[in-house]
């Protein structure tokens, strides 16, 4: 498929879980490595949120039933007070409700996500749980609706890799990063190159196996785009097609 083709099938995709019609873990073709996150069984959103550290006390259902996450990389960004954020497909806002409490009433987080659907659900998230230093903006993490060198951190969880063009985002992802800004991810990557079959098929590039790509590609990217101190911190869930759930950290040179 083009560019415009992939992107189109998930905003599709990602407009049904907003809706709760479906969720990609209804998918076939899942595994151990994907957006469902760490684990085979048939379970809820929340069980998978909770299972990867999350504090879902308080959290509305609408912030958890349409979390498509493999890891949880604000855990690991260590926020501070009055810091700007900025999450990379922010979906229903879990990530950033999380976010919001770290940075406090001096900081922002920022969502950008380019399923309208999406976008709407995590306004409405937010005003229920009373938050109001987040903003969500409608865009496309290609092209980012961020000022250059605005934000001190940038996290994403299982989205870099529906993303057509990856160098493109790291390339935007470094734009609006402060000097000495840094990036904290979690997504899958492959430690060897996929089938062509599976690659090919638009449900398993929605589900987050298609779309991604091998793990030394996915971190020269972050290093052809400036960052520096790249690596992937820590891995799990391999598949048998070599998918796996990867924390991966980098650096913008001060």
């Amino acid at each position: 498929m083009e560019p415009d083709e992939i992107k189109e099938a998930v905003r599709k995709t990602y407009s049904k879980v907003a809706e709760r019609d479906t969720s990609c873990c209804d998918q076939p073709a899942q595994t151990s490595s994907s957006c469902c996150g760490p684990t085979e069984a048939k379970v809820t959103t929340v069980n998978i949120a909770e299972a990867l550290g999350y504090d879902t006390e308080g959290m509305p259902v609408s912030a958890t039933e349409s979390f498509a996450g493999c890891g949880n990389p604000v855990a690991l960004a260590s926020l501070k007070e009055g810091e700007v954020v900025l999450d990379l497909g922010s979906g229903a806002g879990l990530d950033m409700f999380v976010a919001s409490k770290k940075v406090g009433e001096t900081g922002k987080v920022i969502g950008v996500d380019m399923t309208p659907a999406m976008i709407e659900k995590a306004k409405k998230n937010a005003e229920e749980l009373g938050i109001t230093n987040v903003d969500f903006r409608f865009g496309d993490i290609e092209d980012m609706p961020v000022d250059d060198n605005s934000v001190d951190v940038v996290i994403s969880n299982c989205v870099i890799n529906l993303a057509p063009n990856k160098a493109k985002v790291f390339q935007e992802a470094y734009r609006v990063l402060k000097p000495g800004g840094r990036v904290m991810v979690s997504d899958i990557v492959l430690s060897k190159t996929l089938p062509k079959e599976v690659s090919d098929e638009v449900v398993t590039y929605t589900g987050c196996i298609g779309g991604a790509i091998l793990d030394e590609e996915y971190l020269q990217h972050m290093r052809d785009a400036g960052f520096e101190n790249v690596e992937i911190t820590s891995k799990a869930g391999e598949s048998l097609h070599g998918a796996y759930s990867a924390y991966v950290a980098g650096r913008k040179p001060e």
